[in-house]
Protein backbone atom coordinates (compact mmCIF):
# COMPACT_ATOMS: atom_id res chain seq x y z
CA UNK A 1 0.00 0.00 0.00
CA UNK A 2 1.47 3.36 -1.01
CA UNK A 3 1.32 6.43 1.21
CA UNK A 4 -2.12 8.06 1.16
CA UNK A 5 -3.80 4.98 -0.30
CA UNK A 6 -6.76 3.60 1.67
CA UNK A 7 -6.29 0.07 3.02
CA UNK A 8 -8.14 -2.75 1.28
CA UNK A 9 -9.95 -5.22 3.53
CA UNK A 10 -11.77 -8.47 3.05
CA UNK A 11 -14.43 -9.78 5.40
CA UNK A 12 -15.37 -13.30 6.46
CA UNK A 13 -17.83 -14.68 8.96
CA UNK A 14 -16.50 -16.15 12.18
CA UNK A 15 -16.90 -19.93 11.84
CA UNK A 16 -15.03 -22.99 13.00
CA UNK A 17 -12.91 -22.52 9.86
CA UNK A 18 -11.92 -18.92 10.70
CA UNK A 19 -11.67 -19.43 14.47
CA UNK A 20 -7.86 -19.45 14.45
CA UNK A 21 -7.79 -15.98 12.83
CA UNK A 22 -10.15 -14.61 15.49
CA UNK A 23 -8.30 -16.34 18.34
CA UNK A 24 -4.94 -14.97 17.17
CA UNK A 25 -6.29 -11.41 17.27
CA UNK A 26 -7.86 -11.87 20.71
CA UNK A 27 -4.70 -13.46 22.13
CA UNK A 28 -2.56 -10.66 20.70
CA UNK A 29 -4.71 -8.23 22.74
CA UNK A 30 -4.62 -10.18 26.02
CA UNK A 31 -8.12 -11.64 25.69
CA UNK A 32 -9.64 -8.24 24.78
CA UNK A 33 -11.24 -6.04 27.44
CA UNK A 34 -10.00 -7.99 30.43
CA UNK A 35 -10.31 -11.46 28.91
CA UNK A 36 -13.87 -11.09 27.60
CA UNK A 37 -13.26 -13.00 24.34
CA UNK A 38 -16.27 -11.08 22.96
CA UNK A 39 -18.68 -12.92 25.27
CA UNK A 40 -20.33 -9.94 27.00
CA UNK A 41 -23.44 -9.82 24.77
CA UNK A 42 -24.06 -13.58 24.76
CA UNK A 43 -26.62 -15.03 27.23
CA UNK A 44 -23.89 -16.15 29.64
CA UNK A 45 -22.22 -12.74 29.65
CA UNK A 46 -18.87 -12.64 31.42
CA UNK A 47 -19.94 -12.40 35.07
CA UNK A 48 -19.91 -16.12 35.79
CA UNK A 49 -16.65 -16.85 34.01
CA UNK A 50 -13.82 -17.72 36.39
CA UNK A 51 -11.09 -16.97 33.88
CA UNK A 52 -10.47 -15.71 30.35
CA UNK A 53 -10.07 -19.37 29.39
CA UNK A 54 -13.71 -19.95 30.44
CA UNK A 55 -14.76 -17.15 28.09
CA UNK A 56 -12.62 -18.60 25.31
CA UNK A 57 -14.24 -22.03 25.75
CA UNK A 58 -17.75 -20.54 25.82
CA UNK A 59 -17.08 -18.45 22.71
CA UNK A 60 -15.75 -21.43 20.79
CA UNK A 61 -18.85 -23.42 21.77
CA UNK A 62 -21.10 -20.67 20.36
CA UNK A 63 -19.12 -20.64 17.13
CA UNK A 64 -19.30 -24.42 16.77
CA UNK A 65 -23.06 -24.44 17.51
CA UNK A 66 -23.79 -21.62 15.08
CA UNK A 67 -25.16 -19.33 17.81
CA UNK A 68 -22.59 -16.63 17.09
CA UNK A 69 -22.75 -14.09 14.26
CA UNK A 70 -19.59 -12.10 13.77
CA UNK A 71 -17.80 -10.55 10.81
CA UNK A 72 -14.01 -10.67 10.80
CA UNK A 73 -12.04 -8.04 8.88
CA UNK A 74 -8.78 -9.14 7.26
CA UNK A 75 -5.88 -7.16 5.91
CA UNK A 76 -4.20 -9.74 3.73
CA UNK A 77 -4.12 -12.91 5.81
CA UNK A 78 -4.24 -11.10 9.15
CA UNK A 79 -7.48 -10.61 11.10
CA UNK A 80 -7.49 -6.98 12.20
CA UNK A 81 -10.98 -6.48 13.62
CA UNK A 82 -14.56 -7.61 13.91
CA UNK A 83 -18.20 -6.66 14.36
CA UNK A 84 -20.44 -8.93 16.43
CA UNK A 85 -24.17 -9.06 15.67
CA UNK A 86 -27.11 -11.34 16.36
CA UNK A 87 -30.75 -11.62 17.25
CA UNK A 88 -32.05 -10.27 20.56
CA UNK A 89 -32.17 -13.85 21.82
CA UNK A 90 -28.53 -14.40 20.90
CA UNK A 91 -27.54 -11.05 22.42
CA UNK A 92 -29.76 -10.47 25.46
CA UNK A 93 -27.00 -8.98 27.63
CA UNK A 94 -26.58 -5.27 26.92
CA UNK A 95 -25.22 -2.41 28.98
CA UNK A 96 -27.71 -0.23 30.87
CA UNK A 97 -30.35 -2.95 30.60
CA UNK A 98 -32.72 -1.43 33.19
CA UNK A 99 -32.75 1.97 31.48
CA UNK A 100 -33.17 0.24 28.11
CA UNK A 101 -36.21 -1.72 29.31
CA UNK A 102 -38.05 1.33 30.70
CA UNK A 103 -39.19 2.82 27.40
CA UNK A 104 -38.86 -0.23 25.19
CA UNK A 105 -41.52 -0.39 22.47
CA UNK A 106 -40.33 -3.61 20.85
CA UNK A 107 -37.21 -5.72 20.70
CA UNK A 108 -35.18 -5.36 17.53
CA UNK A 109 -34.71 -8.19 15.06
CA UNK A 110 -30.95 -7.74 15.32
CA UNK A 111 -28.42 -6.18 17.66
CA UNK A 112 -24.89 -5.10 16.95
CA UNK A 113 -22.73 -5.96 19.92
CA UNK A 114 -19.07 -5.13 20.13
CA UNK A 115 -16.79 -3.72 17.47
CA UNK A 116 -13.05 -4.23 17.82
CA UNK A 117 -10.01 -3.06 15.86
CA UNK A 118 -6.43 -4.23 16.36
CA UNK A 119 -4.38 -1.54 18.06
CA UNK A 120 -2.07 -0.75 15.15
CA UNK A 121 -4.94 -0.60 12.64
CA UNK A 122 -7.14 1.92 14.44
CA UNK A 123 -8.28 4.97 12.50
CA UNK A 124 -7.93 3.15 9.17
CA UNK A 125 -11.53 2.17 8.44
CA UNK A 126 -11.57 -1.32 9.98
CA UNK A 127 -14.69 -0.67 12.09
CA UNK A 128 -16.51 0.80 9.09
CA UNK A 129 -15.67 -2.27 7.00
CA UNK A 130 -16.84 -4.54 9.83
CA UNK A 131 -20.18 -2.82 10.42
CA UNK A 132 -20.83 -2.55 6.68
CA UNK A 133 -20.26 -6.28 6.22
CA UNK A 134 -22.47 -7.07 9.24
CA UNK A 135 -25.31 -5.05 7.73
CA UNK A 136 -24.87 -6.89 4.43
CA UNK A 137 -25.09 -10.22 6.28
CA UNK A 138 -28.23 -9.02 8.08
CA UNK A 139 -29.80 -8.02 4.76
CA UNK A 140 -28.94 -11.42 3.29
CA UNK A 141 -30.61 -13.08 6.30
CA UNK A 142 -33.86 -11.19 5.65
CA UNK A 143 -33.17 -7.74 7.11
CA UNK A 144 -35.25 -6.11 9.81
CA UNK A 145 -34.78 -3.62 12.62
CA UNK A 146 -31.17 -3.34 13.78
CA UNK A 147 -30.11 -1.68 17.01
CA UNK A 148 -26.70 -0.45 18.10
CA UNK A 149 -25.71 1.01 21.47
CA UNK A 150 -22.74 3.25 20.70
CA UNK A 151 -20.86 5.71 22.84
CA UNK A 152 -21.30 9.43 22.27
CA UNK A 153 -17.93 11.08 21.61
CA UNK A 154 -19.23 14.57 20.93
CA UNK A 155 -18.96 16.89 23.94
CA UNK A 156 -16.86 14.60 26.15
CA UNK A 157 -13.15 14.33 26.83
CA UNK A 158 -11.13 11.92 24.69
CA UNK A 159 -11.63 8.31 25.81
CA UNK A 160 -9.48 5.21 25.65
CA UNK A 161 -10.50 2.69 22.99
CA UNK A 162 -11.86 0.25 25.57
CA UNK A 163 -14.65 2.69 26.40
CA UNK A 164 -15.80 2.46 22.81
CA UNK A 165 -16.43 -1.28 22.88
CA UNK A 166 -19.73 -0.75 21.04
CA UNK A 167 -18.29 1.88 18.68
CA UNK A 168 -18.85 5.65 18.43
CA UNK A 169 -22.14 7.22 17.35
CA UNK A 170 -20.72 8.74 14.19
CA UNK A 171 -19.76 5.28 12.89
CA UNK A 172 -23.44 4.23 12.90
CA UNK A 173 -24.74 7.60 11.76
CA UNK A 174 -22.66 7.12 8.62
CA UNK A 175 -24.76 4.04 7.80
CA UNK A 176 -28.06 5.83 8.41
CA UNK A 177 -28.73 4.76 11.99
CA UNK A 178 -30.88 7.30 13.85
CA UNK A 179 -30.81 8.15 17.53
CA UNK A 180 -33.82 6.68 19.28
CA UNK A 181 -33.39 7.31 23.03
CA UNK A 182 -30.81 7.85 25.72
CA UNK A 183 -30.02 4.98 28.11
CA UNK A 184 -26.92 6.40 29.83
CA UNK A 185 -25.10 9.72 30.03
CA UNK A 186 -23.00 8.94 26.97
CA UNK A 187 -24.99 6.14 25.31
CA UNK A 188 -28.08 6.06 23.12
CA UNK A 189 -30.03 3.39 21.32
CA UNK A 190 -29.66 3.87 17.56
CA UNK A 191 -31.85 2.06 15.03
CA UNK A 192 -31.80 1.26 11.35
CA UNK A 193 -34.26 -0.72 9.23
CA UNK A 194 -32.38 -2.98 6.84
CA UNK A 195 -34.42 -4.25 3.89
CA UNK A 196 -33.86 -7.73 2.55
CA UNK A 197 -32.16 -7.85 -0.86
CA UNK A 198 -34.42 -7.28 -3.87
Amino acid sequence: MTEGQAPTYTTRLLTSGTWDDFAALVEKHNGVWGGCWCMAFHPEGVRNAKSPEDNRTAKRAHVDRGTCHQVLVHSGDECVGWCQFGSSAEHPTIKNAAAYARDLDHLPDWRIGCVFTASRHRGQGVARAAVGAALEAIAAAGGGTVEAYPEQSEGRPPQRGAYFQTGPEDLYAGFGFARQRKIAKWRRVMRLTVPEPA
